[in-house]
């Protein structure tokens, strides 16, 4: 299976898991390739006619955006995907294409997922030149176990309620009647996978049960 099949295979799961979190007042819409704007370039001034702003735009793996009418909605969380492994490159490029969402959309939260990994925690290099992920998973196969499934789910809840609260601090933050925070903080969370060693591997160590 490659990685466009795979993130297609997600989409019904993670639709059906995040319907169980979302009240009727709104709806997320969980999508794959679909091509989100990184830049806008101004042709000329003045003008307000539409061709004179040109729209670039990169694919993205799985999007979940939130749908505000029949024909309006805004982006929320990407998820990009890879499968046995990252690159140096690839890591660089991830992060890159993150940056630039960012830029057209303030509020947008980003992150890559990991298949098929086996024993392999994160890599060190997905660590060094992923400065701009919000956050980064890892599953040990192409079908996720029920706690690498929830831990999923919960942080893409974590991720949409910050969509919306970085939303509201940058284009509420004239109002009178605006939310008045006097702190801001961004934590580092990690999950460590606990090792099962054999005996074969390291006589001397008990083995670890999960």
């Amino acid at each position: 299976m490659n990685e466009k099949r795979w993130s297609n295979s997600l989409v019904s799961k993670i639709q059906k898991a995040i319907d169980q979190l979302e009240s009727n007042n709104s709806k997320l819409v969980v999508k794959d390739g679909q091509r989100l704007p990184y830049a806008y370039e101004i042709v000329r001034y003045p003008d307000q006619e539409p061709k004179a702003v040109k729209k670039t735009v990169y694919e993205t793996d799985l999007l979940i955006y939130e749908q505000l009418t029949d024909r309006a909605w805004k982006p929320r969380l990407i998820i990009e995907v890879k499968i046995n492994g990252i690159s140096t490159h690839d890591a660089i490029t991830y992060s890159q294409k993150a940056s630039a969402h960012k830029t057209v959309h303030p509020y947008l939260r980003y992150g890559i997922l990991l298949g098929n990994l086996k024993q392999k925690s994160l890599p060190g290099r997905l660590f060094r030149h992923g400065a701009y992920f919000d956050f980064m998973l890892s599953w040990k196969t192409l079908n996720p176990s029920m706690d690498e499934f929830k831990n999923l789910v919960d942080l893409i809840r974590s991720e949409i309620k910050t969509s919306r609260h970085l939303e509201e601090i940058i284009f509420d933050s004239r109002k009178q009647n605006r939310k008045r925070y006097t702190l801001f903080h961004r934590p580092l969370k990690l999950k460590e996978e606990k090792t099962v060693y054999s005996r074969k591997e390291n006589p001397s160590k008990p083995i670890e049960s999960y």
